[in-house]
């Protein structure tokens, strides 16, 4: 193998490695969304009495968050609560759906 069938081999090797340990934009650009996940099913935060990922006891406990593609939280189609109340994610703790 000549010098430059070697260049090209090593440089398109090179390339290829840097292409596999580049993740897109998209795919990291997420936040925390409080008040979205089911019981049990939380990212972390969940509150007084809890450890994190997987520890809410309530769902839609508003102090447990998921994390969510960013500028997609307060879009995210939930229940209506028990009084018929408008349920949305939020980028900040809630003070609803607390366990007791």
């Amino acid at each position: 193998m000549n010098t430059n069938a070697k260049l090209i081999a090593v440089a398109g090797a090179v390339a290829a490695a840097l292409a596999a340990q580049t993740t897109p934009a998209a795919a990291q650009a997420k936040e925390k969304c409080y008040g979205v996940s089911q019981a049990g099913q939380n990212d972390c935060a969940a509150g007084p009495g809890t450890t994190c990922a997987g520890t809410s006891t309530v769902d839609y406990q508003g102090n447990a968050w998921t994390l969510v593609d960013v500028g997609t939280c307060a879009e995210i189609d939930l229940p209506a609560m028990a009084d018929g109340t408008e349920r949305k994610g939020s980028l900040s703790a809630l003070e609803r759906d607390l366990p007791a």
